[in-house]
């Protein structure tokens, strides 16, 4: 038999809690910020070719939820890690209306410039870096002026392009795609549907040895279509669903047999990319970051704010 004590509390902590979650969602959780470290050696890898990456994914920078002191801090924390190399996987911007004037792209990218790795800041576009820009909408080509602020700033934008590295006489490739959902539908610009600017195939046709190859691409789905070729695959844009709660993860919704929403993925997909680009029937990884900011409301439930470190090479290569 239940008492009115206990039935008063009980109702007591269900309504703190339906109230007290929201403003964790809206007013903590979105301002903290950890580091989520992976360590692995992915297929074709070398086991002595040891290097670690800094990601930074998706700041969706604005007032008050990513204003400039954070963005100064969080390179400040990227900085304190000392990653041999800091990847920068796009959406610097925020559309969503749930904040105050907007911040000029060039204020931001040049803290982004203070970064500091021995083998560079590098970097891709997000969807709402080319969303964002509706003069590049209408051209339908190019650098977006937020892709122009980060070059501006010193920092190494890759659409659809390779770049080789060395680490202490070991070579490794880096690869980057532009965005997968660059182009919305646009009468003036007479289109009618969805357009992504990505060209997988343009961009491995670069890469002219046999050393390992990291490839940087916003959206995660792009996994189903990478060759084997590639080492390991790197993207953010889901979040980690921004919202997770107790494993539900309402703002994305993950495909069947594959959820691709955040963390370290093995695909066993694939299909033929092209007559001179077919995949192995060998597992591709992909690591999607969690990323720092928000989009579309400025709620974080279930999945805090990261800086996501990749300590690659110094195991056995990594086997499904």
């Amino acid at each position: 038999m239940f008492s009115r004590r206990l039935v008063l509390k009980t109702l007591g902590l269900t309504a703190f809690g339906m109230i007290s979650a929201p403003a964790y969602a809206i007013g903590v959780e979105p301002f903290r910020l950890r580091e989520q470290r992976y360590q692995l050696t992915p297929p074709r890898w070398p086991k002595d070719l040891k290097l670690t990456a800094a990601i930074i994914a998706d700041p969706h920078i604005c007032d008050p939820w990513m204003g400039l002191d954070r963005v100064r801090f969080i390179v400040e924390r990227t900085n304190a890690l000392k990653p041999d190399i800091i990847l920068m996987l796009g959406d610097y911007v925020a559309s969503h209306r749930w904040q105050y004037d907007r911040i000029p792209p060039q204020a931001w990218a040049d803290i982004f410039g203070g970064l500091s790795a021995p083998l560079g800041a590098h970097a891709v576009l997000g969807n709402h870096d080319w969303w964002d820009d509706k003069d590049a909408q209408l051209a339908g080509y190019g650098t977006t002026k937020y892709g122009q602020a980060l070059i501006n700033a010193g920092i190494s934008l890759y659409q659809n392009r390779a770049q080789r590295f060395e680490k202490n006489g070991k070579a490794f490739w880096l690869a980057g795609l532009d965005d997968q959902l660059a182009l919305k539908p646009n009468q003036v610009a007479n289109r009618r549907n969805w357009r992504g600017l990505d060209d997988l195939e343009g961009t491995l046709a670069q890469v002219n040895d046999d050393a390992p190859v990291l490839m940087m691409a916003h959206e995660p789905d792009i996994i189903g279509t990478i060759p084997s070729r590639v080492s390991l695959t790197l993207s953010g844009h889901t979040h980690g669903g921004q919202i997770n709660c107790f494993g539900y993860k309402p703002a994305y919704a993950a495909k069947p047999g594959m959820n691709r929403a955040y963390g370290h993925v093995v695909d066993f997909g694939g299909t033929t990319v092209s007559r001179h680009l077919s995949l192995a029937a060998e597992p591709r990884h992909l690591i999607v970051s969690g990323g720092l900011g928000c989009s579309v409301v400025p709620v974080r439930f279930g999945v805090p704010p990261e800086i996501t470190v990749v300590q690659l090479g110094g195991s056995e290569p990594a086997r499904v």
